[in-house]
């Protein structure tokens, strides 16, 4: 039985910076100071540079001429490019990865779209939102792609906190429960279909 790698410092430092910036946690031109950070993670400077080159590559972050690294600015006109990426993107990953899921990846799923039509909060829907469309592209196997749908859905996680918090409901995801359904039939067709309707439908 495989077990994932051990996170480094590094990465812990990168996840959670990533969630307090999607979350709104650390506004918009916040500047990120690599001596709190350290010190908040008891740790050098080293991991933490890394981190916050990792947060530039994802979008998070930018680094400006004598203002150091900085929470990078919220633009909605991102959404569109956002949402037109994601449909290009994840239809591809999910064709691919419905006819692998294994039995506990199908069940990871399930659990994330219980949750998530469970939540009662914005900030757990959301998480638990992106585990859930996460977990239904897992048996894809093509990791370079779901990298990048990974950063991807973490943009659009940040952009929906931000803009449509405010206006959240709870509510039954009834695309979830589709592809859930055209997952057990192992219906490509139908999974990608949906995932296409439910995309187009962001922003």
């Amino acid at each position: 039985m495989s077990h994932p790698p051990k996170l480094t410092i590094s990465d812990q430092i990168t996840l959670t910076l990533t969630e307090q910036i999607v979350r709104g946690e650390l506004v918009p031109d916040e500047k990120l100071r690599q001596d709190h950070i350290a010190k908040s993670f008891n740790t050098s400077h080293v991991p933490v540079r890394e981190a916050l080159l990792r947060l530039e590559a994802k979008g998070l972050a930018v680094s400006l001429p004598r203002r150091g690294v900085r929470v990078a600015p919220f633009n909605p006109g991102d959404v569109q490019e956002i949402r037109l990426m994601r449909l290009a993107l994840e239809p591809v990953a999910l064709r691919h990865s419905v006819p692998h899921l294994t039995a506990a990846q199908r069940a990871e799923a399930e659990e994330a779209r219980v949750a998530c039509d469970a939540a009662q909060d914005v900030v757990t829907w959301e998480r638990e939102n992106r585990r859930f469309h996460l977990a239904i592209l897992a048996g894809c196997n093509m990791p370079r792609l779901i990298s990048e749908i990974t950063d991807l859905q973490m943009l659009s996680a940040r952009h929906m906190l931000a803009t449509y918090a405010k206006n959240w409901v709870e509510r039954t995801d009834r695309d979830h429960s589709a592809l859930m359904l055209a997952i057990a039939k192992r219906d490509v067709d139908t999974a990608v279909s949906v995932i296409q309707r439910h995309l187009s439908r962001l922003g």
